[in-house]
């Protein structure tokens, strides 16, 4: 059971490593996190839909862990419901997980640490205008993840709730950053 927390008591923590870089037309978003979790645990949070839907802004309609079509549905009352067929391209447990999502194309990327994972996540996107939005909505998944990981899920932040959650303050930050 998520416990629900209070907005005014949320800290989001520091801002992440994150840059940006064009590719041709588009922008990569590059944020990397370094979680204490073992990556087998990580990747079960990327790839299963039961876990996803705890902390991302969409669910899938299989496990994510193997390539091939799939179908995102944004979780979030604001956004588009079921998005265009998605497409898992690279799948490799525990490493690598690559994927089309609506437009977009999201990496992630696993290292094992000392500590547990080093995630690093690199979201392609249509514009310079989305860089930062992006870099302060991981932000909030990211730190949703975690404490699900760490057995003190406080279930998601998403959508316009993210405001309740310091969105637009992490938004700034990120945009003065890159």
């Amino acid at each position: 059971m998520d416990t629900t927390i209070d907005p005014r008591a949320f800290d989001p923590g520091p801002l992440a490593e994150v840059t940006a870089h064009q590719d041709g037309d588009r922008w990569t978003v590059v944020f990397v996190r370094d979680l204490k979790h073992p990556p087998a645990a990580v990747w079960t949070a990327l790839t299963d839909p039961e876990q996803l839907a705890r902390w991302a802004p969409y669910t899938a309609g299989r496990n994510l862990g193997a390539t091939g079509p799939a179908t995102l549905t944004m979780l979030d009352a604001d956004g588009p419901g079921e998005l265009p067929p998605a497409e898992v391209t690279r799948a490799d447990p525990h490493v690598l997980l690559e994927y089309d999502w609506g437009g977009d194309r999201l990496r992630w990327e696993l290292a094992p640490t000392a500590g547990g994972t080093r995630l690093r996540l690199s979201h392609t996107v249509a514009s310079r205008d989305l860089v930062s939005k992006v870099a302060a909505g991981w932000h909030l998944c990211i730190l949703v993840a975690d404490r699900l990981l760490d057995g003190a899920p406080i279930g998601p932040i998403r959508g316009q709730d993210a405001m309740n959650y310091g969105w637009g303050d992490l938004e700034a930050a990120y945009a003065d950053e890159l």
